[in-house]
Parts: C-alpha cells; sequence; structure tokens
C-alpha cells in the first residue's frame, strides 16, 4: 500500500536555500520554486526580494535571451522570471511597483525597435497588466509621467501583446473615480483616433486588425462600464470620442481612401459593426427572453456618418477587391464572394436593425440604391454560402418584422422609407429550379433552408405582423400572374414543406412549430425523440420512487417540499404505473434501449485463459462478389 513507501523527502530547495551563496540560476532550476514562492516561503521571498535579483528577473522578460541552444531551453528562465514576478505574492508586488528604478527597467522594453519578441512582449504584457491591478495608483502616475509611452505601445500595437496593455488601462483600474481619471488622459492622448489612424491601406494588415479589434474591445468595456461611471455622473470619454460622427466619419474617410484593400474595409466595418450592437450575446449575466444580457441605444451620429458612404458599400458588393478562383467540393468558383462582400452585407443587415431616430436617413438612401435586391441577386448566386444566406434573412426580417419601439420613432418608415422587395422575388423560381433538380435525382440547393424561412416570414407578418397592411397592398401591386404563382406557391408548396419539416411525436402531441409565434417563446413546445426518452426515464424513476416509499400521488405531492428542489420536476410529471399499459412511450424507451444496452454474458471470462485463434475463412464466392461487389461479411476481424 501507499504507506508503506516514505515520501517526505527533504526539500532540495532548502538545501540550496542555506547555501551563501547560492544564485538566482541555482533556485530557478529547481522544480518546485514557483509553488514555494506562492506558498509565501519566507527565506526565498527574502531572497527574491534583494535588488540583485529583482532586476535581473527584470532583464530576464525584457531582454532577448542568447542565441545557440533549443527554444524550449532559451526561453526557460524568462518563462519561469514572468511567472515569479506574476505570483501574486504581496512582497514581490510591493518590491515591484513601489521602487522606481525596477519600473524604469520594465518600461525600457518599449523603447525597442520593432518588431518586438512576441514571447518576451506577452511577458512583459502580463508582468505591467499585474501590475496595473496590484499596484494601481503607483503604475499609473508612473506611465502618466511618460510622454512617449502611448505612442510606442501604438509602434508596437503589431505585436498582441500590447493590446492587452491597453485594455488593462482601461477595464483594470479601479476605483471609478481613478479609472475615469485614467480614460480621461488616454483621451487627451488621443488614444481612439490614433488607433483609427491605423486602420488605413498604406497599414500593414497585422497592424490594421489589431488596431480594429482593439478599438471594438475598447467599445464593448466602456459600454459594460457605463453603469459603474454613472456614480460621478460622467461619461466615458473614450466612447464619447468613438460614437462622436467625426470619428466615425474619419474611419470611413481611411476605408475607402486610395487604393480599397479587403483588410482595410473588413477591419473598418467589424468597428463599425460594435458601434452598432443594440445587444450583447450574454456571457456571465443574466439573459433575456432572447439569449442576451444588455440593450444600447445606438448613436445618432453613428447613422449619419454612415449614411453619405452607403453608396460606397453598394459599390462593392458590385465590384469586390479581386480574388482569385477558388477550388471547392463542389468544383472551382471563379468569382468567389468574398469576405468585403459578406462583411458589408453584414452591415447592412445591421443597420436596418438600428433603432436611431436617425434611422429613416440611412434607409432612405438603401430604397434609392436598391441594395437589398442586390444582396438576393447574390443569395441565389452564391448557392452554398450559407453565411451570406443568414445575413440576407436577417435583413428581410428586419424589413417585414420591425421592432415596436422603432415603429414609434418612426411611424412612416416601415411604409415609406425602407426597403420594399416584392415577396416573390425569385423565390418561386428559385423553388421550381431547385424541384427540378431535385427530381433529376441532383443535389438539393444550399439556400432553401433560409429560403423557407423567408417565405414563412414574409406570410407570418403578412397575416397579422405590424407592417401586414403594407405587404398585402405590395401582393396586391404584383402582376396577376405572379400573384397567382405566389398564392399558390404558399397555399401549396410552403404549406407541404411546412407539413415534412413539422414532427409530431408519437404520444406526444408537441408538433414542431412551423410559425414564428412559436420560436418566439423562450421555452420551445418542440420535443425531441431523445427529450422524450429522457422524460419516460424520469416519469419510470418516479413511479419506482413511489412504490418503494409508500407515497401516493397526493401524498408525494404534499412532500414535494421536504424532499427538496431535485424534484421540483416530478410532481408535474402524469405518473402512469399501470404496468399493463402499453403506451407509446414505452415503445419508444423499448426501441431506444434496445439500440444503446448489450446485454451481458452471464458466463464470468478469464481474461487469462489461453484460447485458440481462429482465423477467419473466406466464403465462397457469390455471383454478386465475381462482380467486385463488397460484403460487410468480408471484414470479419480475427478472433484471438
Amino acid at each position: 500500500m501507499f504507506w508503506k513507501f516514505d515520501l517526505h523527502t527533504s526539500s532540495h530547495l532548502e538545501a540550496l536555500l542555506d547555501k551563501e551563496d547560492v544564485t538566482l540560476a541555482e533556485l530557478m532550476d529547481e522544480e518546485d520554486v514557483l509553488q514555494e514562492c506562492k506558498a509565501q516561503n519566507r527565506r526565498l521571498l527574502v531572497l527574491l526580494c534583494q535588488d540583485q535579483s529583482m532586476q535581473e528577473l527584470v532583464r530576464l522578460i525584457t531582454t532577448e535571451p542568447p542565441t545557440g541552444v533549443e527554444e524550449t531551453k532559451r526561453f526557460k528562465y524568462p518563462n519561469i522570471a514572468c511567472e515569479l514576478l506574476t505570483s501574486d505574492v504581496g512582497v514581490i508586488n510591493d518590491k515591484l511597483g513601489n521602487e522606481e528604478p525596477l519600473l524604469e527597467s520594465l518600461y525600457a522594453f518599449l523603447e525597442q525597435p520593432s518588431p518586438l519578441n512576441p514571447l518576451l512582449a506577452s511577458f512583459f504584457s502580463k508582468t505591467i497588466g499585474n501590475l496595473i491591478t496590484r499596484k494601481t495608483e503607483q503604475v499609473i502616475s508612473f506611465l502618466q509621467k511618460k510622454d512617449g509611452f502611448l505612442s510606442l505601445v501604438l509602434k508596437h500595437i503589431d505585436t498582441s501583446a500590447m493590446m492587452d496593455v491597453l485594455l488593462r488601462l482601461i477595464s483594470c483600474v479601479e476605483p471609478p473615480p481613478l479609472r475615469l481619471e485614467t480614460l480621461t488622459w488616454l483621451n487627451e492622448q488621443k488614444l481612439a483616433q490614433r488607433l483609427i489612424e491605423l486602420i488605413h491601406p498604406e497599414r500593414d494588415e497585422e497592424r490594421q486588425s489589431n488596431a480594429s479589434q482593439t478599438l471594438c474591445d475598447i467599445i464593448r468595456l466602456s459600454r459594460d462600464q457605463a453603469s459603474q461611471l454613472q456614480e460621478i455622473s460622467q461619461p466615458d470619454p473614450l466612447l464619447t470620442v468613438l460614437e462622436s460622427q467625426e470619428c466615425v466619419e474619419q474611419l470611413l474617410q481611411n476605408m475607402f481612401s486610395g487604393e480599397r484593400t479587403e483588410s482595410c474595409i473588413v477591419n473598418g466595418i467589424q468597428v463599425l459593426l460594435t458601434l452598432l450592437e443594440i445587444r450583447r450575446p450574454v456571457v456571465d449575466g443574466v439573459m433575456d427572453a432572447q439569449g442576451f444580457e444588455r440593450s444600447y441605444t445606438v448613436n445618432s451620429s453613428i447613422l449619419l456618418a454612415i449614411q453619405p458612404h452607403l453608396i460606397h458599400f453598394h459599390q462593392l458588393l458590385l465590384e469586390p477587391p479581386k480574388r482569385e478562383p477558388m477550388l471547392t467540393t463542389l468544383g472551382v468558383l471563379e468569382e468567389p464572394l468574398g469576405n468585403t462582400r459578406l462583411h458589408v452585407a453584414r452591415l447592412v443587415a445591421s443597420l436596418l436593425y438600428t433603432s436611431s431616430a436617425s434611422h429613416a436617413v440611412v434607409a432612405q438612401e438603401l430604397c434609392r440604391l436598391n441594395t437589398l435586391n442586390l444582396l438576393l441577386d447574390l443569395f441565389f448566386k452564391y448557392t452554398w454560402n450559407n453565411f451570406l444566406h443568414l445575413q440576407v434573412e436577417l435583413c428581410v426580417a428586419a424589413i417585414v418584422r420591425p421592432c415596436a419601439h422603432e415603429m414609434r420613432l418612426q411611424p412612416g418608415l416601415v411604409t415609406q422609407e425602407k426597403v420594399k422587395p416584392h415577396p416573390d422575388n425569385g423565390q418561386c423560381e428559385a423553388w421550381e429550379g431547385n424541384d427540378k433538380i431535385q427530381s433529376d435525382r441532383g443535389m438539393r440547393r444550399g439556400y432553401m433552408g433560409h429560403l423557407t424561412r423567408i417565405a414563412n416570414t414574409v406570410v407570418h407578418n403578412l397575416e397579422k405582423g405590424p407592417v401586414h397592411t403594407q405587404i398585402s397592398s405590395l401582393i396586391a401591386e404584383l402582376p396577376e400572374d405572379y400573384r397567382g404563382r405566389w398564392e399558390t406557391f404558399v397555399d401549396q408548396t410552403l404549406s407541404e414543406t411546412n407539413r415534412k419539416n413539422t414532427i409530431d411525436l408519437v404520444g406526444t402531441g408537441n408538433p414542431r412549430p412551423s410559425s414564428e409565434d412559436d420560436m418566439e417563446s423562450p421555452f420551445p413546445k418542440e420535443l425531441t425523440i431523445q427529450q422524450a426518452f429522457s422524460d419516460y426515464q424520469i416519469q419510470q424513476m418516479t413511479a419506482n420512487f413511489v412504490d418503494q416509499f409508500g407515497f401516493n400521488d397526493e401524498e408525494f405531492t404534499d412532500h414535494d417540499d421536504s424532499i427538496g428542489a431535485t424534484f421540483d420536476r416530478i410532481a408535474e410529471i402524469n405518473i402512469n404505473i399501470d404496468a399493463g399499459h402499453d403506451s407509446a412511450n414505452t415503445a419508444v424507451f423499448e426501441a431506444c434501449s434496445k439500440e444503446r444496452i448489450q446485454p451481458f454474458d452471464d458466463e464470468e471470462e478469464d481474461i487469462w485463459e489461453e484460447k485458440e485463434i481462429n482465423y477467419a475463412t473466406q466464403p465462397a464466392a457469390t455471383e454478386a462478389e465475381e462482380k467486385g461487389w463488397a460484403k460487410f461479411t468480408d471484414f470479419q476481424p480475427f478472433c484471438w
């Protein structure tokens, strides 16, 4: 047993600490040095906090190690040094954060020429980030005295670790008054404008990408922290600048100045999409029925800045940056859709979902440019690009199903300003073409699922949506033959498709929702086979529980609170313990059990018993085999 062995060995680290001339390198060679440091070994911390040791630790994480050895061994000591400096031990934080010579040595890393070693940059970022969190006032005061700090960080922004330094300054400074002071300092240094200047066709792609990601993170962090800054009745200065019309116009001018590169356009659109976010996906918080945690109102200045440039985005849909033909599983795609056009589609969908009072200006321009019909053309052209299909579906849904608060802002918006595609709009032709392909045993077109959802959205809002009158008038304006085809399509083709897509489980009576009303509930009505199987198991478990403990149904309900929260659902289950009743759920349970549970052989097998080796024999050739057709019985394994 384990207690027969003496696992208590004397620590070699303690023996090293007894030496008068022990070196830092010898200590760092010990496997348990980091563990002992975090355990706050007093003798070890005294040695590490000596001036010479601290200077050496900082030098290791900021100086390129000598070459000529393997990369893993080359960065061994810098990695351990970083872990020691960021071990979150109070005496180490105090030593590093309170002594300016050590901070100067750390800061000198930023003064090195580009490009920085990415691994050393990550060590620097982790160390300075820990100090910003733990020694906030001292580090902020030190950095504010450095006139060139922000310039140096932006100079190295092509290294992703520098993004983390900026985000630490924005998100990890406490308390709120000190955070506001830090944000004001960064704003005075024109952080937002200088990041936007980096999103330019003349900049390298890595620098553009990191600048764009930093701006997106700043916007989201600033909005998330807005409630905390409300305590001091001051708006976030960085967010105020980023949402200003001047700042958005500067970004758009950079995107469309000179040669229009995909990198610049895509990174710029990502910033615009973040500015247009009205809801954030839930991460670690309370979410609403749609799975979002917080809503924001889009600043009108953002839309006013975008509106004059909508023609440029429309032109990008027509003439995107040149791309080479792409080999796909379905053949060569001579003209790929490209990331640029996909991001433009995302931007249009986001613009249509905004609820600002300036929405009418954007909607008018989209109507004039006929942008949505162009997107629909791309929808049918790129049969297999489901990313595009989703964005077009969102555009249509935003048009025919406007938000209630949006209609209150602009009562005539839906009628007069929004893009008004005919509900036919190629749907009937696309459906007929797909049916013809499938009748010839061809592959179902990739957009058919989205096309079904678009058609159901139009039909649903035609019947009882907030703009059903406008949709009805549009259908009435169609030529008679088109209107007849549309009505036939809805009554026959779409209805049959919805029927096939509806799953009515045996014994459940819960069909899969075919209308959007059913899908709006946070608790869907549909049940899958697995859910039915699980519910039946719970019923059987409950019945056994009732039988074993002698409760009847009423007693079980009365004692529900005493049993505990685990059985909260059981009181709502219709318990059927009639053994002779062969219900549909019983059949489902038995069918699943046969598939999932394999019977065991009652005879216990001796795994050490020697067994005769039986080699698989080849059966006599049949007529099918003579023709070269394989049978599964040909692939029998050997039995050992």
